[in-house]
């Protein structure tokens, strides 16, 4: 690993800034070499997952990246433009401008609930920047990486693109390398360990975490329409997804609406689980018993449990319809950590101001999600709450707005990718002043006091 870095800084050395040709050729090699593959890659997604639905690998692994690089490629030849500043009077006759430099080698750390979309957009837009990258896979996606791993390997050498697989302890030496900025997807505890391992080398990171991210069902919204816009949020991938519903905040006695629509809308969806070859399994055997250890605590507790499609939780196979929780309280694990998976608590309130005060009371999340036609509501939830990113009925799409920054705030997250944001993470703006041959900044040389020097202080010391 060491080897590869140093090979990467060597060559990055060599050719410090690519021409957007180079860069073009680079992205349309990704795309044909991911459509040629993308057959393959679902099926190792679902080997992964012991059962991932196709279809939701295309949409929500495949697809993604496609648009990402056609949206780049549009957009590429203006993000490269140096922007033009001001210089103002102080310093004129001079120009100054803004030039866009890649930052050298980019590490990608990548989860494993979406290892194709994840390990190549960010890819996609640290090429566009003009790096190199070496991304480190999880382990527990073995069979997706080694096709990533030989598509990339096709497309790139590794002076280039590197990819990187390993346990804790790779992934440990990986956040130690001395990159020029890396990426972290993943869950927050992990997200502080690769914070301090990149701190000792002042390596700039930008990280995508998660939290709690809630719903607001509004006392303006029909419940069968909340649920019809916010349960493929919770469903796709079985909950696997940072952005998914956390929890639900419903009016004070519209609980049994809540899970009434809920059970109808997942009936009409997919049915019983077990068969359906729509609804994803939890990715492996730790994950489940991780799921299976915050429901049966939340039981314990006093928590009622709603299965959606009245089915239990389906082991071996790891089939979880979603599994609606009333009656929790904070002492519960499930209203502490980050779920990442089918439980979800739905928790009454009495006003919207008791609900916004709910959510405002605990760590900031990835995503809101509002469910109300109201502008009124609107506006007061987006100015009196703070959140990575948030949707108005709907769930979950923001993600995949590619002219959008996309990025969490505090135990979310810091930083930004997607779009012109990515390309700016991913690039250094280095500011550059010319002046001709008139000189007047000797003006301010000393010796002080002169009467030029006079003046320029009463005009702009006022």
């Amino acid at each position: 690993m060491q080897n590869l870095f140093n090979a990467q800084k060597q060559a990055f050395a060599a050719a410090p800034f690519p021409t957007m040709a180079k860069r073009r050729a680079a992205l349309h090699a990704i795309k044909a070499a991911l459509l040629a593959r993308q057959d393959t890659l679902i099926e190792a997604l679902a080997t992964d997952y012991g059962d991932r639905s196709a279809d939701d690998s295309r949409i929500s692994d495949i697809m993604p990246v496609i648009n990402h690089i056609n949206y780049t490629l549009s957009h590429l030849k203006g993000w490269m433009k140096p922007s033009r500043r001001h210089a103002g009077i102080l310093l004129a006759p001079a120009s100054v401008k803004v030039e866009y430099q890649p930052k050298g080698i980019i590490g990608i750390i990548v989860p494993w609930n979406f290892p194709v979309m994840l390990s190549l957009g960010p890819l996609v837009t640290a090429i566009a920047a003009g790096n190199s990258a070496m991304l480190k896979m999880s382990e527990f996606t073995p069979a997706t990486n080694k096709v990533l791993k030989a598509m990339l390997a096709k497309v790139f050498n590794e002076q280039e693109v590197a990819v990187i697989e390993g346990e804790a302890e790779v992934a440990a030496a990986f956040s130690s390398l001395p990159f020029d900025h890396i990426l972290f997807t993943g869950s927050t505890a992990v997200g502080k360990h690769v914070m301090r391992a990149a701190s000792a080398n002042l390596t700039p990171v930008t990280l995508e975490l998660g939290g709690k991210s809630p719903v607001i069902v509004a006392p303006d919204m029909d419940m069968d329409t909340a649920v019809e816009r916010l349960i493929y949020g919770k469903c796709l991938n079985a909950g696997q997804i940072c952005v998914a519903p956390d929890y639900v905040l419903v009016p004070q006695g519209k609980e049994s609406a809540f899970i009434s629509a809920y059970q109808a809308k997942f009936a009409a969806l997919y049915g019983k689980v077990e068969t359906n070859k729509d609804y994803g399994a939890i990715i492996n055997e730790r994950q489940w018993q991780r799921l299976m250890a915050v429901l049966d605590d939340a039981k314990a507790r006093g928590a009622e449990v709603h299965s959606a499609s009245g089915e239990a939780p389906l082991h071996p196979i790891r089939k979880l319809p979603t599994q609606l929780l009333t009656k929790v309280n904070d002492d519960m694990l499930v209203l502490q950590e980050e779920i990442f998976g089918p439980l979800l608590p739905v928790i009454p309130y009495a006003t919207l101001d008791e609900a916004i005060a709910y959510i405002n009371a605990r760590p900031r999340p990835l995503a809101l999600y509002l469910m109300s036609f109201d502008g009124n509501t609107q506006d007061k939830v987006l100015k009196l709450t703070h959140s990575g990113g948030v949707c108005i009925n709907e769930t979950v799409f923001h993600v995949a707005a590619d002219d959008a920054p996309f990025g969490g705030i505090g135990p979310s997250g810091m930083g930004h990718y997607h779009g012109e944001e990515g390309f700016r993470t991913f690039s250094h703006a280095k500011t550059v002043l010319k002046r001709g041959r008139l000189n007047t900044g000797k003006m301010v040389h000393p010796p002080y006091g002169n009467a030029i020097q006079k003046l320029l202080m009463k005009v702009f010391l006022r």
